[in-house]
């Protein structure tokens, strides 16, 4: 399980990032196409890593929402 922040971008897609995984950031049309980019654009990241022999970041979290 990985944590995934999803936000509007500047083109009208929505972001998608893994802040666990470094540069592991997708986008889609619309939020369910950008979870479901996202997804598969961590299984890869996992996937390569494992392959090259390199460690996988473990996940940990807090989450919180600050007002402003």
């Amino acid at each position: 399980m990985r944590q995934v922040i999803i936000y509007p971008g500047e083109d009208g897609y929505w972001v998608a990032e893994c802040p666990s995984l470094p540069g592991c950031i997708s986008q889609g049309k619309s939020k369910e196409e950008a979870i479901s980019n996202i997804s598969e654009a961590i299984k890869v990241y996992i996937e390569t890593l494992k392959d090259d022999a390199l460690p996988v970041p473990e996940e940990n979290f807090e989450a919180l929402v600050v007002a402003v």
